[in-house]
Formats: C-alpha cells, structure tokens, sequence
C-alpha cells in the first residue's frame, strides 16, 4: 500500500516561481496538525522547546516526508543567536551555529524561527544557498553580510544572487530596550511613536541586502508580522517558553 503523506501549508518564495534548480519552503504553525503525545499544538520543529525530543523527531520526519527531502541529507544549525556560519557538505546538526551555506546538490539546510527572521539566499547560475537565523543578535552582529560573504567564497556572484525574508515580528510589536536599539542606526529605530524604541528588523536585512550588491527585484521580505497571527505563526514573544517553532528549508535540486 503507498504510504499516505501529510499535506503541510508552506510558504514558497515567488522568485522561484521559475526557477526549478532551487527548493525553498518556509512551515507554518499548521495548527490542525496532532501528532502523538504532543503538548504543544501544531507542526512544531523546535528540539529548543519544552516539547519532547521524539515528538520533534516524528514532526519533522512528517515534513520531510511530504517535501520529498531525505531526511539523511538535511542539516540543521543548533542555533545560539550567533553570527557563526559553516559550509557544510552532509547532514547532521551542527553545534553553536546561525547560518549554513552549501554547494552539495539534494543537500538541505534548515533554520528554524518564531519571531526571528529566517534568510534564504541562493545562486542558482553557480549553485551556492545559505540558510541564515536573523534575530536582532545576528542581525547586528551583521550574520546576513557575512552569509553572502561566504556564498561568494564559495563561487556565487552577488550579480545572480537572491535573497527571501521569511515572517517575522514587525516594527509595531518589536519593542526594545535603549541597550539593544543602540545597536541598530538611527534610521531603523522608532524612538518617538511608542513608549519604548521599537526596531524595523525587516528593513534593516533588507538595507543590508541592497548594501551588499543584491538588486532591489531579487530580494523577497514576507509582509506577515508573526506575533499578529497566531493562528498561522508561532511567536515566543506571544507565547513565551511553550512557543513552537517554524522552520525554514533551502536544497539545490538534484
């Protein structure tokens, strides 16, 4: 009998619309979906939650599965709000890291998020990707430069280069301290509509794609604020430590 898969609602990047050479995917919550002895509700993929290890286990073997991707070949950064990046070349975790970049073709990366922005970044002409995990650490600590520096040793050209923003928390709920938006300049920092400073993360990726050579019409910023929609988004900021976690997946076509 053929195994039944389960159809999970993912995000897909429009500039790939054209573009067969690259798969991309970014989970929502899919909050209808149960999954045995789960406590927190949804297609959680965080091994970083109260959740137990072999429910995580059995979720993201479920997407796997309905993406066709070998579960084998998927690599995931246990993610630390670093600026830390490594080219990989097989699956596996990999310890205290925020970004992964390839060129090994059917090899994918995986980030996961639940209010931090996830950046996808690919060459399809020379065949590199980056997955990079972009809170407001590594943002400042400039992970998203230093991502596209590294695709480019790797033989990508900034000239092909595309970049996608998943959801992530918008300007209007991301509140700070003066200590965290002193790190960001002036122009990305509401200081005056709110109680406190609120940061424009989205912008600030966005300005430091276009500052690295990425043209305007290749990048792609989701609109969604994660933390406005809780039925489609985990948000730890919302739900706090038994928050979920999205998950955010780039491989080169075989």
């Amino acid at each position: 009998m053929k195994e039944l898969k389960t159809e999970f609602e993912c995000i897909r990047p429009q500039l790939l619309e054209e573009d067969e050479s690259v798969g991309a995917w970014f989970t929502l919550k899919n909050a209808d979906y149960v999954s045995a002895g789960q406590s927190i509700a949804g297609l959680n993929l965080g091994f970083n939650t109260p959740e137990s290890k072999e429910v995580i286990a059995q979720n993201r073997l479920a997407l796997l599965q309905s993406l066709n991707i070998d579960s084998e070949w998927t690599a995931y950064a246990d993610q630390v709000h670093s600026n830390r990046i490594q080219v990989v070349s097989e699956g596996g975790t990999y310890p205290s890291t925020d970004g992964l970049v390839t060129k090994i073709p059917g090899l994918t990366l995986a980030i996961q998020v639940a209010d931090c922005a996830a950046v996808l970044l690919w060459d399809s002409s020379n065949n590199v990707i980056a997955a990079l995990h972009a809170g407001w650490r590594g943002a400042a600590g400039n992970i998203v430069p230093r991502g596209i520096e590294e695709v480019v040793r790797q033989g990508g050209e900034t000239k092909h280069l595309k970049a996608f923003v998943s959801p992530c928390i918008s300007q209007t709920n991301f509140e700070v301290g003066i200590e965290v938006a002193e790190q960001f300049p002036d122009r990305f920092v509401d200081a005056t509509n709110f109680e406190k400073p609120h940061i424009d993360l989205k912008a600030f990726i966005k300005d430091q794609l276009t500052s690295a050579g990425i043209s305007k019409h290749k990048i792609e910023i989701r609109p969604e604020c994660t933390i406005d929609d809780a039925g489609k988004f985990y948000s730890f900021r919302r739900e706090g430590k038994n928050s979920g976690r999205m998950m955010a997946l780039i491989s080169i076509q075989k």
